[in-house]
């Protein structure tokens, strides 16, 4: 992992929210192929293009319950005048019956069936008596009596056209046709595609092993017993959830307490199980900013190359960042801040792309729009940040939820889009036209 962006900026420097993402980017290369059972591999991104085998359906099958016909038998069939057919036999599904459709026969198939030798289309089982002489068989007196009759004759009351009710031999799909591209991330329906051509695995680039953690001495777990001066710990349940949302198996740590040497050996236990690792709190300029206090000399004790790089970010929330690697394989850490929405505004913009990077996928960002600002007044926004305010979108308008404050969970709860001021407006006016990055 090269560190050449961080070498090049002084502790002085004022990061751009690109320049941080551009030299994340750069730095967090896609993880290496591997070869997977098709569900272990649901969620990865394929490394191969998929050629079909063997066509779907590999035959000639029928979409019905029903008779097998040869079209001219069942011309001008009428419920007055039915055709009368002699039937020699069952079609199942799974079962190739040696058997030949002749002038005047009929076999019964069952639906997924193959169509039979001689046999043109398929008539439902709803369009003759079911083989019983009286007339239609319909709704529940179809499907528990027609089974009954497996030869003797069957009444049609219906015509068919050629290939009525029959899925032609490779109608989805044919032998030679590129079913999947590389670069298509593995769902259940892809799933289900490589199953039907008979793929049992499947090369792709795994799913990152992202392993969070937070910190804090003032950090309780849920369900605890708050005592005075304590809060819930939060941040590590967003961004698990949020690793996981972007794709990777992410691993929560409980909360870390304010000590440099706890974390330090934390971190060296969990790399093990990491292809990223993601820290909250602590890096700001305080007293007790336990993450950089642990992690600002990395380099000198790993391998060449590592290190951690805290830097000051020009937006807002967000504006203390880390970011380097740490270990002798040179894991990837990018450092959040504290507060819940700063902490997840960072994770969507800079921990969001580098999961979607390390899984090989080519646009690693949410998507973004441009909308129009409805609200009551004018929002503000300080010189020279770059700030996102929490908002829901909807029909090409976007509304702010709660306030600037990076403390306000409630109001990250109801908002499903970032409203992105630039750096150089310190205002703007209801109608105006924002861009907007879309979160769900």
């Amino acid at each position: 992992m090269s560190t050449a962006a961080t070498r090049t900026a002084g502790p002085d420097h004022l990061w751009t929210v690109d320049e941080h993402l551009e030299d994340i980017l750069a730095t967090v290369r896609p993880l290496e192929p591997i070869e997977l059972q098709l569900l272990d591999a649901q969620g990865c991104v394929l490394v191969e293009d998929i050629t079909v085998p063997v066509s779907l359906p590999p035959f000639d099958n029928s979409s019905m319950d029903g008779y097998a016909v040869r079209v001219t038998d069942v011309a001008g069939a009428s419920e007055e005048f039915p055709a009368v057919l002699t039937v020699i036999g069952d079609v199942a599904a799974g079962r190739a019956e040696p058997l030949h459709v002749g002038p005047g026969e009929t076999a019964r198939i069952m639906t997924g069936a193959p169509l039979p030798p001689g046999a043109e289309a398929v008539v439902p089982v709803e369009w003759t008596d079911g083989g019983l002489g009286d007339g239609p068989v319909t709704g529940m007196r179809a499907r528990s009596q027609a089974p009954e009759a497996a030869t003797g004759h069957v009444h049609v009351y219906r015509s068919a056209e050629a290939r009525a009710h029959v899925r032609a031999m490779g109608s989805d799909v044919k032998a030679g046709d590129r079913a999947l591209d590389a670069g298509t991330v593995l769902g259940p329906p892809q799933i289900a595609l490589l199953a039907a051509i008979g793929r049992g695995t499947v090369r792709v680039r795994p799913r990152p092993r992202v392993v969070v953690m937070s910190t804090g001495s003032e950090l309780v777990q849920p369900d605890e017993q708050l005592a005075d001066g304590q809060i819930y710990d939060s941040n590590s349940f967003a961004l698990t959830a949020a690793a996981r949302d972007a794709g990777a198996i992410a691993y929560r740590v409980g909360a870390v307490a304010d000590d440099a040497e706890t974390l330090r050996d934390t971190i060296d236990d969990q790399l093990v199980r990491a292809d990223l690792m993601v820290t909250t709190g602590g890096v700001s300029v305080g007293a007790y900013d336990v993450v950089k206090e642990a992690l600002s000399s990395v380099g000198d004790e790993d391998e060449e190359g590592a290190g951690i790089d805290f830097r000051k970010l020009a937006m807002q929330p967000g504006k203390p960042q880390g970011f380097g690697s740490i270990g002798p394989d040179h894991i990837p850490l990018l450092a959040l801040p504290g507060n819940p929405v700063s902490s997840y505004v960072s994770f969507e913009l800079f921990v969001r792309p580098a999961i979607r990077a390390l899984m090989g996928l080519e646009d690693v960002h949410r998507p973004r729009t441009r909308a129009t600002l409805t609200t009551d007044k004018a929002l503000t926004s300080p010189k020279g940040r770059r700030q996102f305010l929490r908002g829901t979108y909807a029909d090409g308008e976007v509304t702010p939820v709660g306030g600037a404050g990076s403390h306000l969970v409630a109001a990250l709860a109801l908002a499903d889009a970032l409203i992105v001021v630039p750096e150089d407006v310190e205002s703007v006016e209801p109608g105006t036209e924002v861009e907007v990055v879309l979160l769900r």
